[in-house]
């Protein structure tokens, strides 16, 4: 895949001293866009990547660091990754955690619970302005400081690290057991049967009783003479719902995960913004919004006067087309909630595709 990268002018292979030759023979190519050379690793990851950041030409402002042992990383996640590098000096690919994580001492006995909202999961590649990991790799050989990633030595010297959203498919080969499934996700996406490889979908749901003295806002469009919903936010059910549906389609938590109503910063916060930032939020992990289907669920006021705004709007958040989106009103016949004028639901179902510079898994890409 790296070969395919039109942002990559070099590669440096490190691999095992015995291995050296070989590799030459059987991996590299000449004739290229990009050169290709193999050094000799060490006996620990660090003292490889130095070796390898020797080789690389001084000519280079950027260097990216990936391991092999990843081979589903794709062209968007490199490109991300060297932007952010370009724009902070140092960048690394990472998702959140979505397990809760434990700390355990002796006898494998729990000696707290760290908080899941801070923690992401790190992953390759990591880029780096060279003479910035340059340094740092030498200032750590020289003290003897070991890390546990090439982003550690860089922040043990002091400079912030920005994190880049990673990709959940961007598995590593740690345990035997990953190498069968690997082989399997390779298959499939070969075939192109693998389901989640081309098309996503998602549902969401969203519910605030009415309150007074607060403007009434759905899918960004502000309707008049009429009571405001309860929330933290904006109370925008419609955008809460779409929201949800999105990022569970693409296996990204809810928007609870994103902008807790604990946090001050989201109070008031209108929710067609935070739909722009999950809109990002899906493109950065390489899918595009395909269709948007919302029901609101009210007696009052009634939907339809407002339907193109609101269809206007939300294309304008998620950078879709008004085709792509649909919204429609519905009544309960005076049953539950919403039919007694208490609240206003929405219900949405998001549908999403693979990005065309997220190929899907075991493809070439064609550029």
């Amino acid at each position: 895949m790296l070969r395919g990268c039109r942002e990559i002018a070099e590669i440096v292979l490190v691999v095992a001293p015995e291995d050296v030759e070989r590799t030459r023979t059987v991996l590299l190519r000449s004739g290229g866009s990009q050169s290709e050379r193999v050094v000799a690793g060490g006996a620990k990851r660090q003292q490889s990547v130095r070796a390898a950041l020797a080789e690389v030409g001084p000519g280079r402002d950027l260097v990216l660091i990936h391991d092999a042992a990843r081979p589903f990383v794709t062209h968007d996640l490199v490109r991300r990754c060297l932007q952010a590098a370009a724009d902070h000096g140092a960048a690394i690919a990472a998702v959140p955690a979505t397990d809760t994580v434990k700390e355990v001492g002796p006898e494998r006995t729990v000696t707290g619970t760290l908080d899941r909202s801070r923690l992401w999961l790190v992953q390759t590649p990591q880029a780096f302005r060279r003479e910035l990991v340059l340094e740092a790799h030498e200032a750590a050989a020289a003290a003897g400081f070991e890390g546990t990633d090439d982003a550690s030595l860089v922040e043990w010297r002091g400079h912030r690290v920005q994190v880049v959203p990673g990709d959940r498919d961007n598995i590593k080969i740690t345990w035997p057991e990953d190498v069968s499934r690997i082989e399997q996700m390779m298959k499939l996406g070969t075939q192109g049967t693998h389901p989640q490889t081309t098309t996503r979908a998602g549902i969401g749901y969203d519910a605030h009783p009415f309150a007074e003295d607060r403007p009434l806002v759905l899918a960004g469009v502000r309707c008049r003479d009429t009571r405001g919903l309860l929330g933290h936010s904006d109370a925008d059910v419609v955008c809460h719902a779409i929201c949800d549906a999105l990022l569970g389609a693409i296996g990204a938590g809810d928007i609870g995960q994103h902008f807790p109503d604990t946090d001050p910063k989201y109070e008031g916060i209108s929710s067609i913004a935070l739909l722009e930032r999950v809109s990002n939020i899906v493109r950065e992990w390489g899918w595009e919004v395909e269709n948007v289907d919302a029901v609101v669920i009210a007696e009052e006021p009634r939907i339809a006067p407002h339907i193109a705004e609101m269809r206007q709007s939300l294309a304008n958040a998620m950078g879709s087309e008004t085709s792509q989106i649909s919204v429609k009103g519905k009544t309960t016949e005076g049953m539950g909630f919403t039919g007694r004028g208490e609240g206003i639901a929405t219900q949405a179902i998001a549908t999403v595709r693979r990005s065309r510079e997220h190929p899907r898994r075991g493809e070439q890409t064609k550029e």
